[in-house]
């Protein structure tokens, strides 16, 4: 055998023996409060699919009518023949939904940070961060060739200190997700837009999992605080609350031209289909249609959580659904996930590098799916998983 790969075979060895290797599981069913995993059906807590609608009759409707009218594939770029009058649409009722100028669509969350900071930064400029951002704004970041600046999580004093100390620079931009997915807190926009603005800066959020669960009736954190017009860039994911696939930036016309000039995944990915396009519209009149499923996550959410923790169970800073189950360690939260899998709970470990060194944890997914049986069949298995491993007293 070639000893070239060698490195490779060390490398997953270490993984296995630090008890930090992915062993992926296998989904057979749609998603939905209940899901078959490894051919076992089990109470789904590990999902995005915040809001129930990855298996909705009406967004599976409109998906098969647009598959009738356009095909299942775009066959193209964007910017040459791929772009169908459903992603007009979908554009149109997006910046709408948003209280925004305009809008431009992706094939991904993470392909959207992927085009929008090397689209406004380069090697002259400077990018402030917070260190807790997603790691497509990471990626995003590096691609860009700038100065990338940490600044303390969810610190504004800190983003001001950090922004005095930094030297000369062309353009500044700062960075920040509007919900952080592993700790479920939430960014302080409107202190993070005040010294944003003082410095004369463009701001931009990240608000994949802040979509369909702040604001009004899911519209996100920038409703949520109220800073319509003060927020110059909104990063959107339509694969999580919106239960289908894809992503956007909302926000200044100008920057949505301009990406659609140099957004290099607009320019050079195909575009997403026309069947997955139209769900996403479908979504986006449900939730302008009513709040109900907002009202029910956001309750479920409460109900959980606050159970969680007269359980004793520590379940860190969330202010979301997202409700992080602190252990400690990786080999305690496989063998809790494990254990919880057995007990028909499927609830993944999440450890480094997702998460720091001695902060594993169990990220449970709270969904508007869930009745409330289902959230006490959870909290039941929990419970007494926790109690069999010493977690609790």
């Amino acid at each position: 055998m070639s000893d070239k790969l060698n490195w490779i075979r060390a490398e997953l060895d270490a993984l296995r023996t630090n008890n930090l290797y992915n062993t992926i599981r296998t989904i057979d069913s749609p998603q939905g409060a209940w899901i078959v995993v490894d051919g076992k059906r089990v109470l789904n807590f590990c999902s995005n699919n915040y809001l129930g609608l990855a298996n909705d009759a009406r967004l599976k409707s409109a998906a098969q009518e647009a598959i009738r009218v356009y095909g299942v594939g775009p066959a193209a770029v964007r910017s040459i023949a791929g772009t169908l009058s459903v992603h007009v649409e979908l554009e149109r009722r997006l910046a709408e939904f948003k209280g925004v100028e305009a809008t431009i669509s992706f094939q991904s969350g993470f392909n959207s940070n992927g085009a929008v900071l090397p689209a406004l930064v380069g090697k002259e400029d400077v990018i402030f961060s917070d260190e807790l951002n997603h790691a497509s704004i990471i990626d995003g970041a590096r691609l860009s060739g700038a100065k990338i600046v940490r600044y303390a999580h969810n610190d504004p004093e800190d983003l001001e200190t950090k922004i005095l100390e930094t030297g000369e620079y062309r353009r500044a931009l700062v960075v920040t997700d509007g919900v952080f997915s592993m700790d479920g807190d939430i960014a302080p926009l409107p202190q993070l837009v005040e010294v944003a603005e003082r410095h004369d800066m463009l701001l931009m959020v990240d608000d994949a999992h802040g979509e369909g669960v702040l604001g009004r009736g899911g519209r996100g954190i920038v409703d949520h605080f109220g800073m319509h017009g003060r927020v110059d860039i909104e990063v959107g994911t339509l694969s999580k609350a919106f239960g289908v696939v894809g992503g956007y930036i909302a926000g200044r016309r100008e920057i949505v031209e301009w990406l659609r000039q140099r957004g290099r995944p607009f320019l050079f990915s195909s575009a997403i289909p026309a069947a997955d396009a139209a769900a996403c519209i479908e979504a986006v009149e449900i939730l302008e249609d009513s709040t109900t499923l907002v009202e029910r996550l956001l309750e479920n959410a409460r109900y959980f959580q606050g159970e969680m923790r007269k359980l004793g169970f520590d379940t860190g800073a969330t202010e979301t659904p997202i409700t992080p189950v602190m252990l400690g360690e990786a080999q305690l939260a496989q063998d809790f996930s494990k254990a919880l899998f057995e007990n028909d709970v499927f609830a993944m470990a999440i450890k480094y590098p997702t998460v720091p060194q001695g902060k594993a944890r169990i990220r449970v997914m709270i969904s508007a799916a869930h009745p409330r049986e289902d959230l006490d069949k959870g909290l039941e298995v929990f419970g007494r998983v926790g109690r069999k491993m010493e977690v609790l007293a």
